[in-house]
This record gives C-alpha cells, structure tokens and sequence, in this order.
C-alpha cells in the first residue's frame, strides 16, 4: 500500500517555479506559470499573491482558495 503522497516543504525559486518537497523524498520544480492562464488560477500572475503561499497538510495552497492535488505537481514537476 502507498501512502498518501503530501508536499512537506515548498521554496520560492524564481518568476513562477517553486521547488517541492514531497513526502517520498523527491524533489521536484512545478513552474506555475501555464496553470496560472484561466480561471481563479489567473490570481497567481500576481507575484506577490503568488510568493505569498502556504502549506496545508497535503499541498501548497493560497489563500484557502487555490490549491493542487499532490500528485498533480508531482506529474508536472521536474526533478531538482
């Protein structure tokens, strides 16, 4: 059995990439940029909305309003 995957720590790299931490000791960099394009998503072009992030206990999420599945940026994201 697999547990849940979580993101565990998240840091500001540059633009729209942070690099994540995920509980299965993998590192990745998720550049938001292309998922910041519609929606309630178009709020993290603003850069200081976007560095202003925060970890809940499964991902990284701003504002309680947006937030991805762990596994979606763990897809997305490159090896660090």
């Amino acid at each position: 059995m697999n547990p849940i995957l979580k993101v565990t720590n998240a840091d500001y790299v540059h633009d729209y990439v942070l690099r994540l931490s995920f509980n299965d000791g993998v590192t990745k960099l998720v550049d938001f940029w292309p998922l910041a394009q519609k929606g309630i998503c178009v709020k993290l072009q603003d850069k200081n909305y976007f560095r202003n992030y925060s970890l809940d206990p499964f991902t990284v999420d701003w504002s309680n309003e947006i937030g991805f599945a762990p596994e979606y940026l763990y897809e997305i994201g490159t090896l660090a």
